[in-house]
Formats: structure tokens, sequence, C-alpha cells
């Protein structure tokens, strides 16, 4: 097994970044771009992967009364994660992805997952902030 993990400070209350990760209508405004999500009835989800143009069963997950989305593959067990929320002071919110690959044909490397995870946590964060711009303005 393989995992990896990372996290980024954003400039909004807690509330505000889940809500925003966790609107299934929006989530590719913020996965990786080679990623696609289709709600089916909720948790049960399907996720395209361009990488390898293969669509695999998927669980999502929301728990607003923890700040915290999981998922996972549903068959076959080959990985699985989850974002976390947490407020910190002023404010402000820190967001921690978590990846676990259980198979490794299902590990793109360090190097991408990496990137990939930097870029949706950036990718949230602007979200984010146009949301609270937006509502403010």
């Amino acid at each position: 097994m393989t995992e990896y993990e990372r996290s980024r400070t954003m400039p909004a209350q807690p509330e505000q970044v889940f809500d925003q990760a966790a609107n299934i209508g929006q989530l590719e405004t913020w996965l990786p771009a080679a990623l696609h999500v289709e709600a089916e009835e909720l948790p049960a989800v399907t996720v395209h992967e361009d990488r390898t143009d293969e669509d695999t069963s998927a669980l999502l997950r929301a728990q607003r009364d923890q700040m915290r989305l999981e998922w996972g593959t549903r068959d076959q067990g080959s990985y699985a994660g989850w974002l976390q929320v947490a407020g910190i002071d002023g404010g402000a919110s820190e967001v921690t992805v978590h990846l676990s690959f259980f198979d490794e044909r299902h590990d793109p490397g360090e190097t991408t997952v990496r990137d990939a995870l930097d870029t949706s946590l950036q990718r949230l964060e602007e979200q984010v902030r146009l949301r609270v711009d937006h509502a403010a303005g």
C-alpha cells in the first residue's frame, strides 16, 4: 500500500470550504482534470479516469458534522481517500487530502500524485475564494 497526503491553508471559514469541496455538481472545478465524477444514487458514483479511459464504481460520502469527505472504489478496493477541513485561527481553514492506493497498478507515482493533490488544493482554494468574494460582494 502507498499513501500520499498534502495540506493547504485557505482564507475562509471551514464550513465554506467544506461546502465547496462537497458540492457534487462542482467536483470537477477542483479535482484533477483527468478525473470526472458522475453521481448515481449517493453515495454511489462513477469515476472516469482519462489516463486509463476507464470507468470505476466508487463511493463518495460527505460528513458535514465532521467536515470530512471520504471516497474509494466499490468493487475492487484499489484506492481510497479523504479530505478533512479544520478551522484555524483568524477565520482560515486547513484542508488535508489523503490518498491510499491498495493496488500498485492504480498508483500513478509519487510525483504525479503530489502534483495532482497540490493542483487540486490550489483549484479548491480558487473556487472557495470565488464563492466567498461573491457572497461578500
